[in-house]
């Protein structure tokens, strides 16, 4: 059973600057100076654009929408059919192991939740400062150890080791370790921090936002024991992610949302009550009427990539990467973050920060004066951005902009991202924005409202 639509044929182009098309492309804003110009979206670390070949299969399917597993109707048994495919799909694209289980979910951040709630008794959970807070706060309820911020990979794995060789009682254990980070792009030694995870007796989850858009993930190579990331990262619209990984732990565990679809038979006790039996599958988890939709998307980019093939988008955005760096290297007030140094590998993630300039301010000129859009603050990742910016790790602050004015110094960055739907006279547009902000100043006057720099009227 299948959509019978050409979107199901169809297969992955690029523009003639080599990028995947993607939504918004071709958006034009308005600049305080006058004009307009074609909307630079540098902010996928945050969300990504859609994929066209995404939103073409979503919009293929919509007409067959119909209800999921339950349902006698064709409309409904495709709609199962596509659920359950997209299902596999994922699980082919992170390379699971057999007896995985992937389990939709809204989001990393919902996936990691999920897994919390499914740790054993007396779990001890081992996490680096460095983590996004999706990946870093999750851990409330268990006994959680927070590693300090290694300087090299060899570090962050002889960090780990130490933390868990010293566990006291030895007992179940889960290591929650980022793919790439959010903030400094750098790639983590995951399979090394896996391997000194598993020698140890732990468990690992891998949170592969960062990593999965950008590099292939394959369970089976890494040997991490879960994997969790969102769609709007992978180039999939809003609302959908994944938990995919050994069953045991989610099979024992009380369902994430008590309701329909988790439940696999129901009934009244003698005394009143309600008898209920879980699903042991990944539905079990999936309580409620399923994101068909969200799913599918995530199945839509999944093959888009893998069709794209790794080798040419890694090797596209190594191009991308090194022309921001290189450009902001030549502009001295600019300090790039970075925790392993400017030789470790990394993704499509670079924040700075600039001499002189409040970061809210300068990213709020950028978009208004050169329609760029990156992101300013903390990232969500709050311990990190300040141990990189040399002030106390431990200091409070938002994940927006600070309430610093204009000119005035603020403890944030700027971030830059990008990635395969990313076209070369973007990162152009950005380096030679920043120089000339640098050289030249604002063109405009902003002011501060509501926390945030904006244009003044």
């Amino acid at each position: 059973m299948s959509v019978s639509t050409a979107a199901a044929d169809q297969t992955v182009c690029r523009d003639i600057s080599g990028a995947l098309p993607v939504l918004g492309r071709d958006v034009t804003v308005p600049l305080v100076t006058g004009g307009e110009v074609t909307y630079a979206a540098l902010d996928y670390a945050a969300s990504a654009p859609a994929l066209q070949r995404v939103w073409d299969d979503v919009a293929a399917y919509a007409p067959y929408y119909g209800s999921v597993h339950r349902g006698a109707g064709y409309l409904s048994q495709l709609s199962t059919d596509l659920f359950e495919n997209a299902r596999r799909t994922v699980a082919e694209f992170l390379d699971c192991r057999a007896a995985d289980q992937v389990v939709f979910t809204r989001s990393t951040t919902d996936s990691l939740n999920l897994l919390a709630r499914a740790l054993p008794a007396d779990c001890q959970v081992f996490v680096f400062e460095t983590e996004h807070h999706a990946s870093l706060l999750p851990w409330q309820d268990a006994r959680v150890t927070c590693l300090d911020a290694p300087r090299t990979p060899r570090q962050a794995v002889e960090t780990l080791e130490r933390a868990l060789a010293g566990r006291d009682p030895y007992g179940p254990a889960l290591v929650c370790v980022t793919g790439a980070s959010n903030v400094t792009g750098e790639l983590w030694p995951v399979r090394e921090l896996a391997a000194a995870a598993h020698a140890h007796g732990a468990r690992i989850v891998l949170d592969a936002a960062q990593l999965a858009p950008h590099h292939p993930v394959s369970v089976q190579d890494l040997d991490v024991d879960w994997v969790a990331f969102s769609g709007h990262k992978l180039y999939a619209p809003f609302g959908s992610g994944v938990l995919a990984g050994r069953a045991d732990w989610l099979v024992a565990a009380e369902p994430y949302l008590a309701g329909g679809g988790a439940s696999r038979r129901v009934s009244r006790r003698e005394d009143g009550g309600v008898a209920v039996e879980w699903h042991e599958t990944a539905a079990r988890h999936e309580a409620g009427s399923p994101n068909v939709i969200g799913a599918y998307s995530i199945a839509s980019a999944c093959k888009a990539l893998t069709e794209a093939g790794f080798d040419t988008l890694v090797a596209r955005e190594q191009h991308l990467i090194s022309k921001v760096r290189e450009g902001l290297a030549e502009v001295p007030e600019v300090r790039i973050l970075s925790l392993f140094g400017d030789d470790a590998p990394r993704v499509g993630v670079i924040s700075f920060v600039v001499d002189g300039w409040n970061s809210s301010h300068f990213a709020a000129a950028l978009s208004a004066e050169y329609g760029i859009g990156v992101r300013d603050g903390l990232f969500c990742a709050h311990p990190l951005v300040r141990t990189l910016l040399g002030s106390d790790p431990q200091t409070q602050g938002e994940c927006g902009a600070p309430e610093a004015a204009p000119g005035e110094k603020s403890l944030n960055a700027i971030r830059v991202s990008f990635g395969a739907g990313t076209p070369d006279e973007h990162v152009e547009r950005f380096v030679k924005a920043v120089r000339e902000l640098v050289t030249e100043g604002a063109k405009w006057t902003y002011r501060t409202e509501e926390g945030r720099c904006v244009p003044a009227v």
